[in-house]
């Protein structure tokens, strides 16, 4: 097992906390991860029918077969168990009772908010970072090795081809789960969505446009990004739009939680095909700023990461608040560095929204300005984030 940096917060709130919750995508490790850290506690795997069953037609007689500490897998198999799990926690009164893993929001948030309100902590794992991967001992050729082979720790444990892997946990994981939380009923249809989406990575979301070139209405196409979203295949980067008025674009963008799939989905099928594609620079900014959210979910923080671009054309392309400050960060692919690229952070400090750090992130070395301003390679944006206040 590649060890995880969420493990230190996982520990911690456990001791907090009666139970912690883990959510994350598929194949991110959460099994791995807390049956590695925690093998004192039994282990339950709620995709097993027969255990899924019990758990469902009988919930009191299948927690007490665990007494003591357990963890639940993939809980949002069973929701009914959680207001089970909220009586015996209220009786007990011992913080690390349960740890639970889920791969699906939706159907969890609502009801974690309504049995386990104040009882669980709530962490966040996505897939590997490049610093876990680095203190591994495992360093890839370049950045373009990092964007095609991703950060699912199977490629890595079974050293698998990611092309083929991330075509078998698309077909594998993400229809499958789409199918069981909507009727879908054209799987040609979706996988033609989610290829579009892959071709407007980084890009303000326009429902409309991509309603009409899917072939569905506009809800539809609200509703998958939804389920998207809630199964951690997808995320949303808000715009930032505080205090700054009427002229700001307020429709998110969207990223994919990891580049492998990405690069599956926009049909690059060899690692050389990747610096001549038209998306490269949308391919690293989302490399960048997911090393971000990384980071953020890895500190059991909330996410509290946005852009900006207003209706004159100033944008930055990732704004990370931190109480009174605002660090601002331009992503380039260029492995060269311009001092064009610092232009966009200077406009806005000057005459949007002052800015504690500025800091380009781009494909080369780390130099510091004696304007205050930084450079540092993509390899470095955990630091880039923890500097930042956290």
């Amino acid at each position: 097992m590649i060890p995880r940096h969420l493990q230190t917060e996982l520990k911690t709130q456990l001791s907090e906390y009666p139970i912690v919750t883990v959510l994350g995508p598929r194949q991110a490790g959460k099994t791995t991860l807390t049956r590695a850290v925690l093998p004192e506690y039994a282990y339950v795997s709620l995709e097993n029918p027969d255990m899924r069953q019990l758990a469902t037609e009988d919930p009191r007689a299948f927690l007490k077969q665990y007494p003591n500490r357990v963890i639940l897998d993939e809980i949002q198999r069973a929701p009914e168990l959680l207001s089970y799990i909220q009586g015996i926690v209220d009786e007990n009164r011992t913080n690390g009772q349960f740890v639970l893993t889920g791969s699906h929001q939706l159907q969890l948030r609502e009801s974690i908010s309504q049995s386990l309100a104040g009882r669980t902590g709530v962490l966040h794992l996505l897939p590997l970072t490049i610093a876990e991967l680095s203190e591994a001992g495992i360093y890839l050729d370049d950045v373009y090795h990092y964007l095609f082979q991703g950060f699912l720790p199977r490629v890595y444990d079974q050293n698998q081809r990611p092309h083929i892997a991330y075509g078998n946990y698309f077909q594998t994981y993400v229809e499958r789960d789409v199918r069981q939380l909507i009727k879908l009923k054209d799987v040609v249809l979706f996988e033609k969505f989610m290829k579009l989406l892959a071709g407007r990575v980084g890009q303000i979301i326009n429902y409309q446009s991509l309603a009409n070139d899917t072939g569905v209405d506009g809800m539809t196409i609200k509703s998958w990004l939804s389920i998207l979203e809630a199964s951690y295949v997808v995320f949303r980067l808000p715009p930032y739009f505080e205090n700054f008025g009427k002229r700001i674009i307020k429709t998110p963008k969207i990223y994919f939680t990891d580049t492998g799939l990405l690069c599956y989905l926009l049909g690059i099928e060899r690692v050389e095909q990747l610096s001549r594609d038209p998306l490269i620079g949308n391919v690293f900014e989302n490399l960048v700023i997911l090393e971000a959210l990384k980071t953020r979910y890895n500190a059991g923080l909330s996410a509290n990461l946005y852009f900006y671009r207003d209706n004159q054309g100033h944008e930055i392309d990732l704004l990370c608040p931190r109480g009174h400050e605002l660090l601002g960060v331009e992503i380039k692919s260029a492995s060269t560095w311009n001092s064009s690229f610092k232009k966009a952070l200077e406009i806005f400090n000057q005459k949007v929204h002052p800015l504690s750090k500025r800091t380009v992130v781009y494909n080369g070395q780390t130099i510091d300005f004696s304007d205050g301003s930084t450079a540092r390679s993509y390899k470095e944006m955990a630091m880039v984030v923890d500097s930042s206040g956290r």
